[in-house]
């Protein structure tokens, strides 16, 4: 409730340039704990007791927790869902078109990622194998002041990204009710809309408490089609390859000439 208590506020914020700063708050925040959760870590030292084995005992438990990883991974690179509503908020023009600083954007994105998640992985892994938590924190448990730090951290991290997942779908429903359903683009529908949602999200979130057991699940419904396979089925629908006349040469062919196509901005 007290998340959501936050949401309540910062969801009446109008569009993705308005919440810049909630966002680099959240990246920011996000470095933070985790560096905190590697050092810690290290600081800890390996345990003796440690176990690289396997947790599950039985194939069948190997391969669901293999395919849970794999959600995992997918939850927690999954970016590409809003980058198209963030490239659209950037100025474009012939002459400087967006997709220069978005590209530049995209490549520092993934190294704060990759240095929020590595050194974490590897270093937790090491330290304390198969015995590890959820979350890190906790498993370090002490010190208590760091570790209480670090979750205060975690809260205003998911704070701000949950902004930043939230905005195309506020988006997305308010479009539906002016356009579709003829009401009037006001604050107060804005106000409305919002409110319900995130009334809603609260709802869920106290319903399902256990959120870091749905990681997979979530990762392998939601967040890998629209990262991963939706450039697929673009791509399939752009070449028209689904038609039994095209041949191997000719997919090819298709594939070279739009790799070579100049793509223009809006």
């Amino acid at each position: 409730m007290i998340f959501a208590s936050c949401h309540f506020v910062l969801s009446h914020l109008p569009n993705f340039n308005s919440i810049t700063g909630v966002s680099f708050a959240a990246a920011t925040m996000s470095l933070t704990y985790s560096t905190i959760a590697w050092t810690a870590s290290v600081h800890k030292g390996v345990q003796p007791d440690v176990q690289y084995t396997y947790t599950a005992s039985t194939t069948t438990g190997r391969v669901f927790n293999f395919f849970s990883a794999l959600g995992d991974v997918a939850f927690a690179y999954a970016g590409h869902n809003v980058v198209l509503e963030i490239q659209a908020t950037i100025p474009s023009t012939p002459e400087k078109p967006s997709k220069g600083p978005m590209w530049k954007g995209v490549i520092f994105a993934y190294i704060v990622v990759a240095l929020c998640y590595f050194p974490v992985a590897l270093i937790g892994y090491r330290m304390f194998g198969n015995s590890v938590a959820d979350s890190i924190l906790i498993t370090l448990e002490k010190p208590r002041w760091l570790i209480v730090a670090a979750d205060l951290f975690v809260v205003i991290h998911v704070i701000g990204s949950h902004q930043i997942y939230a905005m195309p779908v506020f988006d997305m429903l308010e479009t539906l009710l002016v356009k579709k359903l003829h009401f009037t683009p006001c604050f107060r529908l804005r106000l409305i809309t919002r409110t319900l949602y995130v009334a809603f999200t609260m709802f869920i979130a106290m319903l399902i408490p256990f959120f870091g057991s749905l990681l997979g699940f979530l990762g392998g419904l939601v967040f890998a089609p629209t990262t991963y396979f939706r450039k697929i089925i673009f791509l399939i629908h752009i070449l028209k390859v689904c038609s039994p006349r095209n041949t191997y040469s000719s997919i090819k062919e298709r594939i070279k000439r739009v790799r070579n196509y100049p793509i223009k901005d809006p």
